[in-house]
Parts: structure tokens; sequence; C-alpha cells
């Protein structure tokens, strides 16, 4: 399994709506896991950040499980990663491991430049480290507006 860090990220949620269009180009199924208000502002920011692009989304909150219909929307934006049915790819925006992680292909972890985050990575990183068959690969945004 790949566990990527996006580290030193000046605007954690432009960037992450980035990633996002990266991912359904490619067509990933993603799930974006972190703060409930930092997920209703990417919610927000997926609507507007590119005027010429749009991230299908949807916002999942307290564990709730989407209709049928909505289901095929390829990124959700989660509370609760146990409720949510297999994906590609988990994001994580929050400043622990999200339980569950292990259920995914791929993990990428958002760390934004401020000093927290940044000691939180870290100790997101070790623990990464610790597990068998983990592929780390830190990304530096730093210096990268």
């Amino acid at each position: 399994m790949k566990v990527e860090f996006h580290s030193g990220v000046a605007e954690p949620l432009a960037h992450t709506c980035r990633l996002l269009r990266k991912a359904h180009a490619a067509g990933a199924r993603v799930v974006v896991h972190g703060p409930g208000a930092l997920l209703n502002q990417l919610d927000q920011a997926l609507w507007t950040f590119d005027a010429l692009s749009f991230v299908p989304h949807l916002r999942l909150r307290n564990g709730a499980l989407p209709s049928a219909q909505q289901a095929r929307t390829p990124t959700w934006l989660v509370d609760d990663v146990s409720a949510v049915p297999e994906r590609d790819v988990l994001v994580n925006l929050g400043s622990d491991m999200v339980d569950g992680w292990q259920a995914f292909n791929r993990v990428i972890e958002v760390v934004a430049a401020d000093e927290s985050a940044i000691h939180a990575g870290r100790q997101r990183w070790r623990r990464y480290k610790e597990r068998p068959g983990i592929e780390l690969v830190n990304h530096s945004a730093a210096g990268a507006g």
C-alpha cells in the first residue's frame, strides 16, 4: 500500500481541490476525511475553485449512507470512514490517522504548513512506518505557493 504525504501545504483546501480534480480525471473513487467544519468548507470550495471544471462530490455526515444513485458519485466527503463501502483512495485532512485506512489502496495525508499540523503529520508518518508493507512517499509543498 502506498501512503503519500503532501507536506507543508500553505492552502490545504485549494490543494485538496486540485488533488480531487486530478483523481476524478483518473477515474479514482475517493473518500475525504477530516474535521466536519473543514469538510463543509471543502464542499463549498469544490463548487467554486475552478470555473472550467467540476468535481462531482457528495457530503455524507455522521456515518450516513448514500442512496444507490448517490453511491455512483466518485468523491465522498465523510465524517466516518467505517460506513464507507470499498473505495480506491483516502484523503486525510485531519490531524489523526483515520480508523479504517487499511481498507484503501492508497492514502494521501494533506499536512498544512503550520507547526501543529507538521508535528501531527510527523506522528502519523512514524505510525505508518511501523506497519509492514507500507510504501511512504513525501511530496513537499514548501515553497510551492
